[in-house]
């Protein structure tokens, strides 16, 4: 084994390793027409990458109903995101391809995602769940992202350190997480722009990525951070 590659390589879901976030994008817009509004493309922005919980407050503050009751909203989008999550949904560009490659040369995966887990269920038809040796949902933890917790779990799921693994994000709250949790950050932005941040490797999409990029990522990595 090559003591040099990442331990582990940690990948978010939506937007990441599936264009989700557009079916996210239907099933919130029809909730705000259900509820007598409309979302704006500002709050929209604001959701992505984030938990059920925040999205929610976002969405009733954007409505301006704050005091609109939480968990009938909950119920009708964990229904239709589920249903269109099972119609099937669409890999990101590589994506793929990378996972096939990562699982071939044997290295450890997690799955870390903000969604909770009856939905990564239903996405799991796409992604196949031979592909994750550990899975790490959005109501499986106490703090999700942007905090570390979700990250740092799957390592230690693993029984990896983090500092030895390679983080896929897409959004600026999955970024946070990522990178406050010590893993090598590797980000391809979908729905939004992401801003050059130290410590994040950024490119355009996954296709081209392989083990051997990622390796050379965590050995660039270590370069730069040299043991104390």
């Amino acid at each position: 084994m090559n003591s040099q590659r990442p331990a582990a390589v940690l990948f978010d879901m939506d937007g990441t390793l599936v264009d989700s976030e557009k079916v996210w994008e239907i099933a919130l817009h029809e909730l705000a027409a259900w509820a007598g509004g409309t979302l704006s493309p500002e709050a929209r922005a604001a959701m992505v990458g984030g938990s059920m919980k925040s999205s929610m407050r976002i969405f009733r503050e954007d409505l301006g109903q704050p005091d609109r009751p939480e968990e009938a909203d909950v119920k009708w989008l964990t229904s239709r995101v589920f249903n269109l999550f099972r119609e099937g949904l669409v890999w990101r560009p590589g994506a793929a391809e990378l996972l096939r490659a990562v699982k071939k040369a044997g290295m450890p995966t997690a799955l870390v995602t903000s969604t909770g887990r009856i939905l990564v269920e239903a996405a799991l038809d796409t992604l196949g769940r031979e592909n994750f040796d550990v899975v790490v949902c959005g109501d499986e933890v106490t703090m999700p992202k942007p905090d570390p917790e979700p990250y740092r779990t799957a390592a230690a799921l693993l029984g990896v350190p983090i500092e030895q693994c390679v983080a896929i994000e897409d959004s600026p709250t999955g970024v946070a997480s990522a990178l406050a949790s010590g893993a090598v950050v590797l980000a391809v932005p979908a729905e939004l722009e992401l801003p050059a941040t130290d410590g994040v490797h950024l490119r355009r999409s996954l296709v081209g990525v392989d083990p051997a990029y990622l390796t050379q990522l965590l050995i660039t990595q270590r370069l730069l951070q040299p043991e104390h």
